[in-house]
């Protein structure tokens, strides 16, 4: 029997977005000791434990990814301008000033902003031949009109 699409298949289930009963106990537990476990670790890894080292940099790094990334990008008005600021891009990441994930995503920011300038120049473009054909319409009717009148007097 096939389910209906967008219907659960045991709509008397777990409620969507709910925790596991684990991950609550688990996170109810650890609430109130979470400083203290951190210091530890912390301690453990100047001590030289490799396994806490390995903990304490993932966190700082995890924590660096989401760091600002502060470079010169050319301004970017029109979609020409994607070419320079593209090029800035690139040159960061040939300096070593952006890495290729941070350039990635930098790059993906001024597609979606190129995007968006096209999108609004179509838009503008359209409203205005929208105008001009709404403004020369009653005009073409009237004219048709009048030369019909005029074709019947004669």
């Amino acid at each position: 029997m096939q389910f209906q699409k967008g219907q659960s298949g045991n709509p008397a289930g777990r409620p969507r977005g709910s925790r596991n009963k684990t991950t609550v106990l688990m996170q109810d537990l650890l609430e109130g000791e979470a400083e203290a476990i951190a210091r530890k670790a912390i301690e453990m890894a100047k001590d030289g434990d490799m396994a806490a080292i390995r903990v304490c940099m993932d966190r700082l790094a995890s924590i660096r990814r989401k760091d600002p990334v502060a470079f010169e990008l050319p301004p970017v008005d029109k979609a020409r301008d994607t070419v320079a600021a593209v090029a800035a891009v690139v040159s960061a990441v040939a300096a070593g000033d952006l890495t290729t994930s941070e350039a990635a995503e930098v790059a993906k920011i001024i597609d979606v902003y190129v995007r968006a300038l096209a999108t609004t120049a179509f838009e503008e473009r359209l409203e205005k031949l929208e105008r001009a054909a709404n403004m020369s319409a009653p005009r073409t009717a009237a004219a048709f009109d009048d030369h019909a009148v005029a074709a019947a007097d004669a």
